[in-house]
């Protein structure tokens, strides 16, 4: 697993971790880097922003979790996988069957660690593997913090959104006991409205709080995100000059000097 994996979390919904996941790998591809995005919220809405809909595809994200004993790994990989975004990044859309993992995989003792085990065996070579995860703890976040070696924490700049921080930092020091190290993690301000004195006040006690792990780069509340998620595109097709255009390109860079 040479890759980046860049875990998209938050276990409040409604913060752009979907936007952010699926501008990002495009803000990677456009600088020349070879990206996979996983989609492993049964949700389905990065899945659906990308025009994948799961009741008309035989594989999914499901065939990673549950591989035949026998079956080789680059086979599921090449089943899974598609090209996205008119093939400026491979895309794993999800299922809502999704949700059955906690059940289905009950009693077995690696089950947190599966998704690393198949990362380890991905046949095409990337420079990141972004994870946009569900918005609450379970097997999936679980295997994408294990798998992770970066949290990407969207929190949209008002005050309710900061509850959803405090949920994700207790589930990343709970893997982190498991882990060999711990996970490393950037919170990253989304929405932001600068006319509004709360979202002001919000990224202010963010900076505060967080200090260094929170991301330089500041994305603005932009109906243009929202416009392109309507036509099954990403920003860079239809508003490629926009601000938040712009600031997932920067967002982009602060990663890479990471």
């Amino acid at each position: 697993m040479i890759a980046r994996v860049l875990a998209v979390a938050n276990q409040k919904g409604g913060v752009g971790k979907t936007t952010t996941a699926l501008t990002l790998a495009a803000a990677f591809a456009k600088e020349g880097r070879n990206v996979l995005v996983m989609d492993l919220d049964p949700h389905v809405s990065a899945s659906i922003h990308m025009r994948f809909y799961p009741e008309k595809l035989r594989h999914t994200a499901y065939d990673l979790f549950k591989k035949p004993r026998g079956e080789r790994w680059q086979t599921v990989w090449n089943k899974v996988t598609y090209p996205a975004a008119g093939g400026v990044f491979d895309f794993v859309p999800a299922h809502p069957k999704l949700s059955d993992l906690d059940v289905d995989l009950a009693g077995i003792k690696s089950k947190g660690s599966l998704l690393v085990r198949a990362l380890m065996n991905v046949p095409q070579e990337y420079d990141y593997v972004i994870l946009d995860c569900p918005p609450y703890l379970g097997v999936l976040l679980a295997n994408a913090i294990m798998a992770a070696n970066l949290v990407i924490i969207p929190i949209q700049t008002e005050y309710l959104a900061l509850n959803g921080l405090k949920l994700i930092f207790s589930t990343m020091r709970t893997l982190n006991r498991v882990r060999r190290e711990p996970v490393g993690y950037r919170a990253l301000a989304t929405m932001f409205d600068s006319r509004a004195g709360a979202c002001k006040r919000v990224l202010e006690l963010l900076r505060e709080k967080l200090g260094d792990k929170l991301f330089k780069t500041i994305i603005h509340h932009d109906t243009k995100l929202r416009e392109a998620s309507g036509k099954g595109a990403v920003i860079y097709d239809l508003y490629p000059d926009s601000r938040s255009a712009l600031e997932y390109v920067q967002l982009a860079a602060e990663i890479e000097a990471l």
